[in-house]
């Protein structure tokens, strides 16, 4: 296995930043969707990479009345595999997600 590549005190500085910014933009995302002021549509029909970095199985459980169960089972149900993300999602995907959830 390949050793990861060597970094400078700047440049680890920099990732490190980076990924905490991405991981607060995510975060802001799922609790935009936990009360209410933004869908699963917008979520789905966004051409943001941070919104396409997020994991389906993720954003679902982050809906409102939908738990960790539920999602598995309905990611399930239409074929998506639990690690794949929302930008990896097709479009008849994508369909079948808002169709089960009355979106």
């Amino acid at each position: 296995m390949a050793s990861p590549p060597r970094l400078t005190d700047e440049q680890r500085s920099a990732a490190l930043s980076k990924a905490a910014e991405v991981r607060t933009a995510r975060a802001a995302v799922k609790a935009r969707l936990k009360n209410h002021s933004m869908t699963l549509n917008d979520v789905l029909a966004s051409e943001d990479p941070l919104i396409g970095g997020i994991k389906v199985l993720s954003v679902l459980e982050s809906l409102p009345k939908v738990g960790k169960v539920k999602a598995r089972r309905l990611m399930d149900d239409i074929g998506i595999a639990h690690n794949r993300k929302i930008q990896g999602l097709g479009s008849q995907q994508r369909a079948a997600l808002l169709e089960e959830l009355g979106v």
